[in-house]
């Protein structure tokens, strides 16, 4: 394949789903809270102007309303949400010590390439941006899954639960040029109440037990008054 003769949108779109993958697979390492609202946040940006390319190249006028949305929501409002709790509860400037960090890392890179093993040969006789696109969509959400799993900090749980959510929309709006608009804004509605769902069940796993750590959360047994 030779990409430079490609159309623009292929290139594009090739090119915003390797950044994509790429903030997955960032946001791994990052042992800080504010650096991973910040990746998540450019995640969103990506995603956005994904959305937007889409809209354009595609003749699809309702992805922009979708791409307005998403810039909204997973760039500005839900990533103020999450830094908002996080310096109310005064964790900003914790660091999680990552155990094996460098096995996650490896496991990361891993799942990458699962995700073109499994799929090329079920798409090898697709366009190039379907399977490049489809594969970095599972990538992500395997890559979110690997997140809530290797972290200990609840929110951090709560931005690879909303990584997962980002690799499934990239994966519609590439593959069937974008959902309904009824879909959509279901889809971005119940994003923002589970965000504020998740604010709320922090304070108050906050206010009990003066932690966010799930292993601290493990070990609560119930006591006999």
């Amino acid at each position: 394949m030779n990409i430079e003769n490609l159309d623009f949108y292929t290139q594009a779109i090739l090119t915003l789903a390797a950044l994509i993958g790429l903030t997955s697979f960032l946001m791994l390492g990052q042992g800080r809270l504010l650096r991973l609202v910040f990746v998540f946040a450019l995640q969103g940006l990506l995603l956005a102007i994904a959305t937007a390319l889409a809209a354009y190249s595609l003749n699809e006028p309702h992805l922009y309303i979708s791409a307005v949305i998403t810039l909204a929501l997973k760039v500005f409002l839900i990533p103020w949400m999450i830094r908002r709790q996080i310096f109310k509860m005064n964790i900003h400037r914790d660091t999680e010590a990552l155990k094996n960090k460098t096995a996650v890392m490896l496991g990361g890179a891993s799942l990458v390439v699962f995700s073109y093993y499994v799929l090329h040969p079920v798409l090898h006789n697709t366009p190039v941006v379907m399977l490049n696109a489809l594969a970095t969509s599972l990538s992500v959400v395997l890559l979110g899954m690997l997140l809530m799993i290797s972290h200990r900090q609840a929110i951090a749980h709560v931005v690879g639960f909303m990584s997962i959510e980002n690799g499934l929309f990239f994966a519609a709006i590439v593959s069937t040029n974008g959902m309904p608009m009824v879909v959509e804004l279901g889809i971005a509605f119940d994003v923002l109440v589970a965000a504020i769902l998740f604010g709320i069940f922090f304070l108050h796993i906050r206010s009990s037990i003066d932690s966010l750590d799930v292993d601290m959360l493990n070990r609560l047994n119930e006591v006999d008054k």
